[in-house]
Formats: structure tokens, C-alpha cells, sequence
């Protein structure tokens, strides 16, 4: 199994903890039908770390705000391919196999062009 589909899982029981607690449950590709391109994409492979309620974004808070990185107006396209497949902190390698050379160029354009409403 993945380690993209490992953090799925991990992420879906971590939201019924969430949820069970009063926590807003973690943002998926259903709350965000409209979605598409490179949003669409970091909605799939990113959101449940990256995301409100991911596991990245309490650690990535402790570094930079806002931590969101659909919220961030500093991130360059090069810095985001390059954090994906090198692994940076507690972030692990992403695999082409995983996410290609595409679906991560359209990812990294999508959070380059940002803040984005989306990530409120």
C-alpha cells in the first residue's frame, strides 16, 4: 500500500477522533466537487496533511505562517517539486509512482498561484 494511501487511512481515523471530539472533519475531494486541475490534484494527494486538520499543518506551523500552504502567497512552483520528491522535515520523499512529474508540476502551480478561497 502507498504511503499516500497509508496517510489516507491514517487521516480518516484521525477525523473520527476529530469528529467524536466536536472537530470540523477534514476536507475531502466531496467537499470540493468543483475542483480541478492542480486543486484538484492537491485535494487528492495533499489536503490530509496540508490540509486544515492534516498532520502537516501542526508541525508546519511551528516553522511558517500560515502553515496552510493553499494560504501561503510565497511558495515558487520549483520549491514545492522539490520539497515533494526530496522530502523535507518530517514530509517523506513522494515517489513518482506515487504522483508524477505532472500531476506534481500541476500541484506546484496550483499552491504557487495562491492564497486560494478554497483552503477557508
Amino acid at each position: 500500500m502507498s504511503r499516500i494511501a497509508l496517510a489516507a487511512l491514517a487521516a480518516l481515523g484521525l477525523a473520527s477522533v476529530a469528529m467524536a471530539q466536536g472537530m470540523p472533519k477534514p476536507t475531502t475531494i466531496v467537499d470540493r466537487p468543483n475542483a480541478t486541475g492542480g486543486e484538484k490534484l492537491y485535494v487528492e494527494h495533499c489536503v490530509m496533511c496540508h490540509g486544515p486538520n492534516g498532520m502537516g499543518t501542526g508541525l508546519l506551523a511551528r516553522r511558517v505562517q500560515p502553515a496552510l500552504l493553499e494560504q501561503r502567497d510565497n511558495l515558487a512552483a520549483a520549491y514545492v517539486i522539490m520539497a515533494a520528491r526530496r522530502g523535507i522535515g518530517n514530509m517523506p520523499q513522494i515517489p513518482r509512482g506515487e504522483v508524477s512529474d505532472a500531476e506534481l508540476k500541476q500541484i506546484a502551480d496550483y499552491l504557487a498561484a495562491g492564497p486560494h478561497g478554497a483552503a477557508k
